[in-house]
């Protein structure tokens, strides 16, 4: 069902080897303004591929690339790999090492329609066409997306094990996450690897617009008739695979912060929510996100020099009248853009992934700085969302609401790029 297959990636050639981590970066879409001026200081850091400077960072980008394989900055590897990639991290109050594990390739392009790949969010069309342009410009995916498949068996992490004990690259990244990144290239082995994933379905954990873009880049070929037989580079995207069932995928929660609403007045926002929520102010905001930690329907509320939990009244859950199944209409972050965004705060659901007083921010300690340095109205704390949770939505054919998610660790950028040029 989904197809992949092992590619020759383009990577810093081996005398950049010990300096691989002043060439990484992160995620276009996660990077801070500081981060970036830093790393652009660095002439062949990864940044200037994935999110370059100027007033037409495309042709940045494919200058930059051009630059580089004439220079043997980058050059290709001599044969098709799976390129394993394994991430150790440890999270909050836990002592426990964690290894998420699973392995870089190129898979096919599929329309949803297909149901190959699902997706649980939907796309921001400016973030889509960036990196659109940037695909054309460079034929060259830059980052990996991060998707999921499943199988309780366990039947390639023997393989990604056997690999990791001869990395090629092991650093520390600007999460305090270690990166690892070792490569297969026996064939007998890469079959095994398509032949378990060819009866997957693929969930699209983390890189929807990248995925797009390469979706859309596709169809484009396709129109003007490039494709032959749909065996082109420009049909694949390149992406992270890990295995659902492994205890070490974590999703962290992503808060809403609303600023600049029209018109606010804290008391008539209690006065309104009091309609939909059972509120109980609390004397340490900063305990907030640990009050409500596994609390179905529970959040907490960030005003100016005070905070509440608020919790849904039961008897409102089949009061949505939102197009979803059950499934979807009880999950948290559906009753908090429903009842909250939509009840409370007057922005109706169909308008709520392009309003621009809607921010999302997962660092809990920023929400409370915005809102008590008034940089913003309120902040809306919430839990995180189970893996479970994704499947639910991914299999029900519909969407989470916009920024529900936040795999952790994020994939780097700059172990190696994708190639989609025949």
């Amino acid at each position: 069902m989904a197809e992949i297959k092992p590619f020759r990636a383009w990577r810093y050639h081996p005398r950049f080897t010990e300096n691989i981590d002043k060439l990484i970066a992160p995620l276009f879409d996660v990077i801070s303004e500081k981060q970036r001026k830093q790393l652009y200081n660095e002439p062949y850091n990864s940044m200037h591929l994935s999110v370059p400077l100027g007033e037409n960072p495309a042709r940045e980008a494919l200058k930059s690339l051009n630059s580089w394989k004439e220079n043997e900055v980058i050059v290709q590897d001599e044969v098709e790999s799976i390129y394993v990639y394994f991430q150790y991290f440890y999270l909050p109050n836990d002592p426990v090492k964690h290894c998420r594990k699973g392995f870089i390739c190129m898979i096919k392009a599929y329309d949803y329609a297909e149901n190959v790949i699902l997706r649980h969010e939907n796309t921001m069309p400016h973030s889509v066409n960036d990196r659109i342009s940037l695909l054309e410009a460079t034929k060259l995916n830059v980052s990996p997306t991060h998707g999921l498949y499943t199988d309780p068996a366990f039947t390639l992490e023997k393989y990604m094990d056997e690999a990791m004990e001869n990395p090629v690259y092991q650093i520390e990244d600007y999460q305090g996450v270690t990166d690892a990144l070792a490569i297969i290239t026996d064939k007998s082995i890469i079959q095994e690897f398509k032949e378990l994933i060819l009866d997957r379905q693929i969930i699209l954990a983390d890189g929807h617009h990248r995925y797009e873009g390469s979706l859309q880049y596709k169809k484009k070929k396709q129109k003007i008739g490039v494709s032959q037989n749909g065996n082109e580079a420009f049909n694949y995207h390149m992406m992270f695979l890990t295995n659902t069932e492994a205890h070490n995928l974590r999703i962290l929660p992503t808060h809403r912060i609303i600023n600049n609403y029209p018109s606010f007045n804290t008391g008539d926002l209690l006065i309104k929510a009091a309609e939909f929520f059972n509120i109980k102010e609390v004397d340490d905001p900063m305990c907030l996100n640990e009050i409500i930690i596994g609390k179905q329907w529970t959040f907490g509320l960030i005003l100016k020099n005070r905070a509440c939990i608020i919790k849904l009244k039961p008897e409102l859950i089949e009061k949505i009248d939102w197009k979803f199944p059950d499934a979807i209409k009880k999950l948290d972050l559906t009753v908090l853009h429903y009842f909250f965004i939509e009840k409370v705060l007057g922005i109706l659901g169909k308008d709520q992934r392009k309003n621009n007083n809607i921010n999302f921010e997962r660092n809990f300690l920023a929400c409370y700085t915005a809102v008590n340095s008034n940089n913003a109205d309120i902040a809306l704390i919430t839990n995180e969302i189970s893996i479970d949770d994704v499947k639910k939505v991914c299999f029900s054919g519909f969407t989470l609401p916009q920024k529900s998610t936040y795999f952790y660790p994020k994939v780097i950028s700059g172990f190696l790029f994708g190639s989609v040029n025949e």
